[in-house]
């Protein structure tokens, strides 16, 4: 699962550049493009994510897994969603929060992937 979560972490970050172009040069309306932004920020923050979920895989075990997995369809639901509605006025009803909400769990996850392999020394949260 580690080259998947990297592959998609770069995939990621690919069309979050060419959709960037795409917005700047091809979108007038500023309403949309700036919405759109919002996605793209979301989707190059995530494409990050999705790398240090790959290389921290070996040591994460499932938990990480399960965070690659929350990743990509958090990706796929929430900037899909704001993208089909500011560049196609497509609603797609509440695909955007619960991506968004996959997204937050795959940070937690991941987070709990790490406290589960000890990799974080105890006693560091009291």
């Amino acid at each position: 699962m580690q080259r998947l979560w990297i592959a998609l972490g770069a995939l990621c970050g690919l069309l979050g550049v060419a959709m960037a172009a795409a917005v700047a040069h091809v979108v007038p309306d500023p309403a949309a493009a700036a919405m759109a932004g919002r996605a793209l920020q979301m989707q190059g923050w995530h494409a990050l994510a999705l790398l240090a979920t790959g290389l921290w895989a070996p040591r994460g075990g499932r938990l990480a897994d399960l965070a690659g997995a929350a990743f990509t369809l958090g990706l796929l639901g929430f900037c899909g969603a704001v993208d089909a509605l500011a560049l196609g006025g497509i609603h797609l009803g509440p695909l955007a929060p619960a991506g968004g909400v996959l997204l937050m769990l795959g940070w937690l996850l991941l987070g709990l992937s790490a406290l589960r392999s000890g990799a974080v020394p105890r006693g560091t949260f009291r």
